[in-house]
């Protein structure tokens, strides 16, 4: 669908009217009585039923025509390097293309994939900055990157620390993808990192690319990292009943990933229901990586575990946006006032035998996208990579 105007010419107050069935993103109240939302200046303004709001002296209106909004999807693990080019894969316009899977914001693990990349205390906090200064200027199509996650290596001291907060920096790349592997070393690490407000993630499970190591529950445990990296393992998954000690043992974010085991992930997610614990619950892909690029990677991660596990759909997408935006402090990922106004306008796909986005979740189906929106601007219409969905958003005149 060709799109009424650019991001240059929108702006201003945005209306979305008809829409079917609005998910807050929000665990404890997932789904919306709201037919309505209204932004202005990239932020949610209002959220409720048309007949109620104040839609009037908008720039740019959208018909829902009976689709789903969704908070945009949060991809808790990437691995950017600069530009929207990977390495790995050697492939051009992944992040534009994850876009096209509902994915308006991606939060870096670490820039591990770049030719030479330093591993010398001076070349690890200058690649960290450069990344995260690089992605604050771009932004494909709109997605938002928080890179410039400096994987921890042997010899760093908190002053380190204290320069890449000073700097910017916000994330730690995967402990143990560098020369620090010990949990206790680590942990020293982690504690220096999250005194300055940088938040920490640790590869768990075995390895993934050369340099990295085995990880396994008491390393984890002893590292006290604030996001349990893959818990369903990148790719190879630690034994079920690890992933049962790290779901009770800790309080920290436990991280579903696309490119691990599934089995696991499932595992996983059971763990976290049985101990009320949802919230925990965030969803990653952990791409780029050796089985490729995944555009529709959260999507079909949330498919999965809503048509194999126990937890509703509605429930699965708060951990896919939500959840995450709580858990990596992020201004996005739930559609109530103030909040950025990220989302992706869904509808069942054409022939699928489920009545409703959540239904055809339920039963595995991806959704097909219509229209995702980032900051108040409709930065594309219908989906290149989803099946083609039954009902399509409208920009109106």
């Amino acid at each position: 669908m060709a799109l009424a105007a650019g991001p240059e010419k929108q702006g201003g107050r945005l209306v979305v009217r008809n829409v079917g069935i609005m998910l807050s993103g929000a665990l404890e109240a997932p789904l919306l009585d709201a037919d309505c939302l209204v932004a202005e200046a990239g932020r949610i303004v209002a959220v409720g039923r048309a007949r109620d709001l104040d839609a009037e002296g908008a720039r740019v209106v959208i018909d829902a025509h009976g689709c789903a909004l969704v908070p945009g999807l949060i991809d808790s693990h990437v691995h950017p390097v600069f530009g929207d080019w990977t390495p790995r894969q050697n492939q051009l316009g992944w992040i534009e293309s994850f876009l096209h899977g509902g994915v308006t914001t991606m939060v870096s693990a670490g820039e591990v994939h770049l030719p030479g990349r330093p591993r010398d205390i001076v070349g690890v906090k200058a690649l960290a900055i450069t990344a995260q200064r690089a992605f604050e200027a771009f932004r494909p199509l709109g997605v938002k990157v928080h890179a410039g996650a400096p994987v921890i290596e042997r010899g760093m001291e908190e002053n380190d620390f204290a320069e890449l907060a000073a700097a910017g920096v916000k994330l730690l790349g995967e402990v143990g993808l560098g020369s620090v592997k010990a949990g206790d070393e680590a942990r020293k690490m982690v504690a220096w990192a999250r005194r300055y407000g940088i938040r920490s993630t640790i590869h768990t499970g075995g390895p993934s690319v050369p340099g990295s190591g085995y990880i396994d529950a008491d390393t984890v445990l002893a590292a006290d990292a604030d996001v349990i990296g893959h818990i369903n393992g990148g790719h190879t998954a630690l034994p079920v009943q690890q992933i049962r000690c790290l779901c009770e043992g800790c309080s920290r974010a436990i991280e579903i990933v696309h490119n691990g085991n599934e089995k696991a992930g499932l595992a996983a997610l059971q763990f976290a229901a049985e101990l009320g614990q949802l919230e925990r619950v965030i969803l990653g892909t952990d791409s780029p990586a050796g089985s490729g690029v995944q555009p529709l990677g959260i999507l079909r991660l949330m498919a999965f575990l809503s048509s194999f596990g126990t937890v509703p759909p509605e429930q699965i997408v708060a951990c896919a946006t939500g959840n995450t935006a709580r858990q990596r402090d992020l201004d996005c990922g739930i559609i109530e006032p103030g909040r950025a106004a990220d989302f992706v306008l869904m509808d069942r796909a054409q022939h699928s035998a489920g009545r409703d986005v959540l239904e055809a979740l339920r039963i595995g189906d991806l959704p097909g996208i219509g229209m995702v929106v980032i900051d108040g601007v409709v930065r594309i219409g219908r989906s290149r990579n989803t099946p083609p969905a039954d009902r399509v958003p409208e920009i109106l005149p």
